[in-house]
């Protein structure tokens, strides 16, 4: 499972500087609005030291990574809810993302102008924001104006159940509120899932900073972003894009020795894969031999089985057993066969949940 996240934002405010250094694709990153008119899908990998100390253990003929998936799409303006700028077709292509990462401008340069005219990130955040709501809005009125008749009449408990989130999202969404920051219980939520809100997405903050201000963790613009997003529980990145389009052209040494000269542990796109990961409650499991060393990304709470499905449908619905064992098992006794040994290896059925780092082998019979 790909993990899909869409870069928004004001124009001009360095998404697509960030989505060439993702890439390494040399995208259209002019200094006017509507630069890119189409999304631009870019896939990365996310960094896991384990897999690569996996690789040298089994010297296996491919080497997969799981997939973090790229969505850079056109900058927005105010009134896209209505059709302004790209509108809603902008909007209509973040709905299929797993989260958003929004883009903040919080460096001066008078070379690179500001759709707002001034640098504000706050300001940037509501308008952006503003229009998700008002588009999450339309959804939820479409769909209210479809169904309310219909509940009435029929006096069917279901379509009214439906008709009640849909009044208290409304009343939400009007107000001026995204979805997730408020609360619902486990059955409202579990309607809401499938209108695919925007506003209902996790949200991420990449405040694009300059080099200076990198360096030295920050700005006042910064702190301004880091107050809002602590006060709607989101996170935030610093990153400097045009720095990550600079390491994006170097090999990884090049690129550890970039790093270490300005006294920086990761990259600000390493970090932005992780957060997005753990936001989302991912988890990483391993499949390991000869011919395939492979990371496969599930979410928390997965059975064995499930898990298994990940890899193909078959697994799933002829699953037997699962056989595993750990990644720090497999580290601290050298191969399988110690871990078998040491009696560390184990064979787990329909009900185990699968935990981070786990190493599997899939027992599976389908008759046709």
């Amino acid at each position: 499972m790909a993990l899909k996240a869409g870069i928004i934002g004001l124009p001009n405010v360095g998404k697509s500087t960030l989505f060439n250094a993702i890439t390494k694709k040399n995208i259209l990153a002019a200094n006017y609005p509507f630069a890119t008119i189409d999304p631009n899908v870019g896939v990365v990998t996310l960094p896991d030291k384990r897999l690569e100390t996996l690789y040298d253990m089994y010297i296996p003929d491919k080497l997969i990574s799981t997939q973090y998936e790229f969505i850079d799409i056109a900058g927005l303006v105010k009134g896209a809810s209505v059709g302004e700028g790209l509108g809603n077709k902008f909007l209509a292509n973040i709905r299929e993302v797993d989260a958003i990462v929004e883009v903040v401008r919080c460096f001066e340069n008078k070379d690179i102008i500001h759709v707002e005219g001034n640098i504000d990130p706050v300001r940037d955040i509501e308008i952006v924001n503003y229009e998700l709501i008002l588009s999450d809005l339309e959804i939820v009125e479409n769909r209210l104006q479809k169904i309310e008749k219909k509940a009435t009449t029929s006096n069917d408990k279901e379509l009214l159940f439906e008709v009640e989130i849909l009044k208290k999202l409304k009343e939400n969404l009007s107000s001026g509120k995204m979805i997730r920051l408020v609360e619902y219980t486990d059955k409202e939520e579990k309607i809401i899932k499938n209108y695919n809100l925007i506003t209902n997405k996790p949200f991420i903050y990449l405040a694009n900073v300059s080099e200076d201000d990198l360096l030295v963790g920050g700005n006042e613009y910064v702190d301004k972003v880091r107050t809002l997003a602590s006060e709607e529980n989101s996170s935030v990145v610093i990153m400097c894009t045009k720095i990550e389009s600079e390491l994006s052209q170097l090999d990884e040494e090049s690129k550890k020795e970039f790093l270490n000269d300005l006294g920086i542990q990761n990259s600000g796109l390493d970090q932005l894969v992780h957060i997005t990961y753990y936001m989302l409650g991912l988890k990483t499991f391993f499949t390991v031999g000869k011919d395939e060393v492979r990371a496969w990304t599930f979410k928390d709470g997965m059975k064995a089985p499930e898990c298994a499905g990940i890899i193909h449908s078959d697994f799933e619905k002829g699953f037997i057993k699962a056989e595993i064992m750990s990644y720090e098992d497999l580290i601290n006794y050298g191969n399988e066969l110690k871990v078998k040994e040491a009696g560390k290896a184990r064979l787990e059925g329909k009900e185990y949940l699968m935990k981070d780092g786990d190493i599997c082998y899939f027992r599976f019979n389908v008759t046709k």
